[in-house]
C-alpha cells in the first residue's frame, strides 16, 4: 500500500518554534491548489501502475485553512489519476478552524482522521509560542470533532518548555487524557536556527530547557500515556489499539509514498527527493508543466542506514535479516561487539532476530541508531 502526502504551505501566523516551509500570505491559495492538482497529474506514474493508494495526508502549514471546495478539487484529482482504496484520509487542523460547518464538510469529503495541533493547553505558553488559538478553543475542538463523528483523532503536544517544574506539562497531560483522543503525538521543544526562538536564543533572550529536564518530561510522558492504555508505537507517537496512524506508520516501515506541494518529499522504494521549497517558483513551474522534484539517489549504505534509523524507533523493531539482505553483509557479525555492549547496558534487546530499543534505550534512540549504521 502507498500513500500521498499533500503539503499546504500556508499559516495564519508563524509559530516561534517552527521551521517548516510555509507562508502567512495566503493570497495564492487558489493558484497553489491548481499547481498541486497539476503536479498530481504530472507525477501519476511515480509510484508505478501496480500501487494502490491507501492513505492521503494533508499536512503543512495549516491544511484546515484551505476552503472545502479546494480540498474537494484535490481529492477529485487523486481519484482521477490514481487507483485508490482509501483506508485513512488525514487533515492537520488548528483548533480555531474546527467549526461545526468545517467538520461537517470535511467528513463529507471523506476525511476521517484529524490531527489537531494543540501543543499545550496553557494560555501563557500558547502566547509565547505565538499560536493562534486558546486553551479553551483546544478543548472545544476535541469535543466538536467527537460530536461530529470523527472516530480517529490525534492531538499534538510539546514537552520540554523551560519552566521551574513540570507543572505545565503535567496539567497538559491531565487535560489530554481526560479528553482521551485515542492518539497523541508529543515532541520535545527544539530550537531551530532560522526561527524566532533560535534568534532569541542567539541573543540571550531565551534559554532552552536542560537535557535532563526534557528527559524527565519524556519519562513522565511515557508513564502517563502507557498507564492510560496508549501504546508507544513510535518514539513520539502513542495510540490506543486500532488508532495508530496508518500513513505515518508507512513512513517508518519504508513504504513508498508520493509527496505533492512545495518542499514535499517522496520515496519510491529506492530513491527519495524533495520539491522546491518556494511557493512562487513551485506555482510557476507547475503552470509551465515543469516538475519541481529533485531526485536524491540513495546509495546502498544510505538505504540501509535510513531503515535502521526509522525502524529502531518503532514497536516493530529492526529486522536484522532485512538489514543483512539490503547491505549484503552479516549485520550481527559486523556489529557483534557493539551489540553486546548495547545489550549489556540494557539499551536494546533481541527477539526473533529483531532488534528493539528498551525503555532506557529510547532516550538515546538517534545515537544508538547512528552507532549501528553501516559504511
Amino acid at each position: 500500500m502507498s500513500g500521498i502526502y499533500i503539503h499546504i504551505p500556508f499559516c495564519k501566523r508563524a509559530c516561534h518554534y517552527c521551521d517548516f516551509h510555509f507562508s502567512t500570505n495566503s493570497s495564492q491559495m487558489e493558484a497553489m491548489v491548481s499547481a498541486i492538482c497539476k503536479e498530481l497529474e504530472l507525477r501519476k506514474d511515480f509510484l508505478g501502475s501496480d500501487q494502490i493508494i491507501k492513505t492521503v495526508y494533508f499536512g503543512g502549514g495549516t491544511p484546515s485553512l484551505v476552503p472545502t471546495d479546494l480540498l474537494k478539487k484535490i481529492m477529485e484529482q487523486i481519484s482521477a489519476y490514481y487507483e485508490t482504496d482509501l483506508e485513512e484520509v488525514t487533515l492537520e487542523a488548528n483548533p480555531d478552524d474546527l467549526s461545526d460547518k468545517n467538520l461537517e464538510q470535511w467528513k463529507a469529503l471523506g476525511i476521517d482522521r484529524l490531527s489537531i495541533g494543540i501543543q499545550t493547553f496553557d494560555e501563557n505558553v500558547l502566547r509565547f509560542y505565538n499560536r493562534a488559538h486558546t486553551g479553551e478553543e483546544s478543548l472545544l475542538a476535541i469535543q466538536r470533532a467527537k460530536a461530529a463523528g470523527f472516530g480517529k483523532l490525534s492531538i499534538d503536544l510539546i514537552y520540554g518548555f523551560p519552566a521551574m517544574d513540570h507543572g505545565i506539562f503535567l496539567a497538559d497531560l491531565d487535560i489530554a487524557l481526560e479528553q482521551d483522543p485515542g492518539h497523541i503525538s508529543s515532541y520535545c521543544l527544539t530550537v531551530e536556527p532560522k526561527t524566532v526562538l533560535g534568534n532569541w536564543e542567539m541573543k540571550g533572550k531565551f534559554q532552552s530547557a536542560t537535557e535532563d529536564f526534557a528527559a524527565e518530561q519524556f519519562e513522565i510522558l511515557m508513564d502517563r500515556l502507557e498507564g492510560a492504555g496508549y501504546i508507544q508505537y513510535e518514539i513520539s507517537n502513542f495510540g490506543k489499539p486500532g488508532n495508530f496512524a496508518l500513513h505515518n506508520t508507512n513512513y517508518w516501515k519504508s513504504v513508498p509514498y508520493l509527496g505533492i506541494g512545495p518542499s514535499a518529499h517522496s520515496y519510491d522504494g529506492k530513491n527519495r527527493g524533495a520539491n522546491i521549497a518556494n511557493n512562487a517558483r513551485y506555482i510557476k513551474g507547475m503552470e509551465n508543466g515543469l516538475s519541481p522534484y529533485n531526485v536524491e539517489t540513495l546509495a546502498g549504505a544510505d538505504r540501509v542506514n535510513e531503515y535502521i534509523l526509522t525502524s529502531l524507533r518503532t514497536i516493530w523493531g529492526l529486522d536484522i535479516d532485512r538489514v543483512s539482505a539490503l547491505s549484503g553483509v552479516d549485520f550481527v557479525a559486523g556489529k557483534v561487539k557493539l551489540l553486546e555492549k548495547l545489550y549489556s547496558e540494557k539499551l536494546v534487546l533481541l527477539k526473533d532476530n529483531y532488534l528493539f530499543l528498551t525503555r532506557k534505550g529510547k532516550f538515546l534512540a538517534d545515537s544508538i541508531a547512528a552507532s549501528l549504521f553501516i559504511e
